[in-house]
């Protein structure tokens, strides 16, 4: 008789595969559009049950935004994988007394509403953590839960402006453009992640939870890098400088015989001698004024017309093949098409296909961070509005009868 035993570290491994490292953790989150759910579906990648509570009838705004399939914007499918919907209006007491039931059992509490909003519910910060005191309650908001301004209305692309983002983000006297995604909210969002799980790091150690206020302008303004120190020793307000990147050099967008532009980051002090070796300038990889950034910064405007005279006379993809043979980095403007089309984009997995209720077939973005034995995955799809409205009820002990009662009243669907 044959006998086949089993690595117990391979048992291991294929059951983290299937939770993530966050399994167990419990979530809830309230909120709409961007900033509040773009955390809770990180931590939902990564195996954290998360409960999205969305109004009857209209659910979360996204599920209408930009382009939609079937009714439903493709952007919902990547924002709210993972997740469960219980759809209810959270303006009613009834709705306000399921939400403690939740957090009462949850690690997590995701909102982002303006300021005040959970307080004149019931449901700020002193209530629940009475109620759970190992609750980690992230807020994000515009402006902060406190300071003059924390009543404005917030929106990412204010908080861009305000963290300093918006100001460099132009060609030289010309209007300063958005980025072109919501980086404000984003930016918030990881910053969000970051706190909650550090919080949970330190529970720990405590058995507290606490609250992490994230502030969207704070979030724009902690990744501005030397913005404030400059002015600080200097007085130097940073202007916009259109692709180039000021008082590093060379690192800028040049233009290419074929209409394109080459992306080149030569501002390595090996890579710049290997750069202008390559585009045939022995002469400036050899300036000893040269071997250093601040040299190198104060030619700036010379090198970069020696490097655009190179790559005015050849394609993109000439371009790129020569600066890939002398090792400097350089790269292609993208277009989503071009993603899609990448193969170092699909040997990392992060274009991941998914099939969607009806049949069709939609690619996603991967997950990121990669983790190597705990990787996050596609557990399940977007949901339909309220479609585990009844089963997240049960679970907290609601009875049929209840439940009935609850949908009678409008203030559950699903």
């Amino acid at each position: 008789m044959n006998t086949h035993s089993v690595d117990p570290a391979s048992e291991s491994t294929a059951a983290a595969l299937r939770v993530g490292p966050l399994a167990g953790l419990k979530v809830v989150e309230l909120g709409q559009l961007i900033a509040g759910p773009f955390a809770a579906k990180t931590l939902g990648d990564f195996g954290a049950e998360v409960i999205k509570i969305e109004p009857p009838g209209s659910g979360d705004p996204l599920r209408k935004w930009r382009l939609l399939k079937e009714g439903t914007s493709v952007w919902w499918q990547i924002q709210s994988r993972n997740k469960r919907s219980l759809a209810m209006d959270l303006r009613k007491p009834e709705a306000q007394d399921v939400v403690r039931r939740l957090v009462a059992e949850a690690d997590v509490l995701i909102e982002n509403f303006r300021p005040g909003a959970m307080e004149g519910w019931g449901l700020g910060p002193e209530d629940l953590l009475a109620l759970n005191p190992r609750l980690v309650m992230l807020r994000i908001s515009g402006y902060g839960q406190s300071g003059p301004y924390r009543d404005k209305p917030g929106f990412g692309v204010v908080a861009e402006a305000m963290g300093g983002l918006r100001y460099l983000t132009a060609e030289p006297g010309r209007v300063p453009v958005r980025v072109g995604v919501s980086i404000g909210d984003t930016l918030a969002s990881l910053h969000g992640v970051i706190g909650i799980l550090m919080a949970l790091h330190e529970r720990h150690r405590s058995g507290q939870g606490q609250v992490v206020d994230v502030a969207l302008y704070e979030a724009v303004f902690n990744c501005m890098e030397s913005l404030l120190p400059e002015y600080s020793a200097f007085g130097v307000v940073r202007e916009a400088a259109g692709s180039a990147l000021p008082g590093i050099a060379p690192s800028n967008a040049y233009r290419c015989a074929d209409g394109g532009y080459a992306l080149v980051a030569g501002n390595g002090d090996s890579i710049f001698r290997r750069l202008m070796g390559a585009i045939g300038r022995e002469d400036l990889a050899n300036d000893r004024s040269l071997a250093d950034n601040t040299g190198r910064v104060a030619r700036v405007t010379e090198i970069d017309a020696a490097i655009g005279a190179w790559t005015e006379q050849r394609s993109v993809d000439e371009v790129l093949a020569a600066l890939d043979a002398a090792d400097v980095p350089a790269g292609r403007l993208y277009t989503v098409a071009d993603i899609a089309a990448d193969p170092h984009y699909r040997a990392r997995g992060m274009i991941e296909p998914v099939t969607l209720e009806d049949g069709s077939r939609l690619e996603l973005p991967g997950f990121v961070p990669r983790l190597s034995r705990t990787p996050g995955r596609h557990r399940h799809n977007a949901p339909a509005l309220g479609r585990d409205t009844q089963a997240v009820l049960e679970s907290i002990g609601l009875t049929p009868e209840q439940i009935a009662t609850l949908r009678a009243s409008g203030i559950v669907a699903g």
